[in-house]
């Protein structure tokens, strides 16, 4: 393949990379869907444990924001589905797609801080430890890594500035 190739990309119209980035997005969502859902739902179960009553009003503060953030992640994750459904037959894929991505962005986002917010009382409760924050602090850098860093670094790396 000659560089000019390479840069030219795809050769398909407008709806059709629609299509296809659309194809690609949801399969994604899928993926990001199923944890998120499995996590709130554990979540939900939480303040029904006996145990509960005996957290820390701390404790419990952190619970309430993190069933809140679960709940706005769960939202964004399903919102490209629904915006879907809604404008399908409308002839606005590119635009829908634009959108429905910048939602997963905005749900990824969330269900970081979800996941962050439930190691966080997770270990507070199951360790009572100072150490809590440099472990959770820990694992959200390597979730910061795999989830934005390698990409980023992928895309800045195989990115033709014609491209971008």
């Amino acid at each position: 393949m000659t560089e000019a190739e390479r840069r030219r990309g795809r050769d398909e119209t407008e709806e059709e990379r629609a299509d296809r980035m659309w194809g690609e997005l949801i399969q994604e969502v899928r993926v990001a869907q199923t944890g998120v859902q499995i996590l709130f739902g554990f979540l939900l179960t939480v303040v029904f444990q006996p145990k509960y009553t005996q957290l820390t009003s701390t404790n419990q503060a952190i619970y309430i924001v993190t069933v809140v953030l679960g709940a706005c992640a769960t939202g964004a994750l399903i919102g490209p589905v629904s915006l879907h459904r809604l404008v399908s037959g409308r002839r606005v894929k590119p635009q829908a797609v634009r959108l429905a991505s910048r939602l997963t962005f905005v749900g990824l986002v969330l269900l970081l801080a979800t996941m962050t917010s439930s190691l966080l009382l997770i270990l507070r409760v199951a360790t009572h430890d100072g150490y809590v924050p440099f472990l959770v602090a820990g694992v959200v850098a390597w979730y910061l890594l795999c989830w934005y860093g390698l990409p980023l670094w992928a895309r800045r790396r195989h990115t033709s500035r014609t491209d971008r």
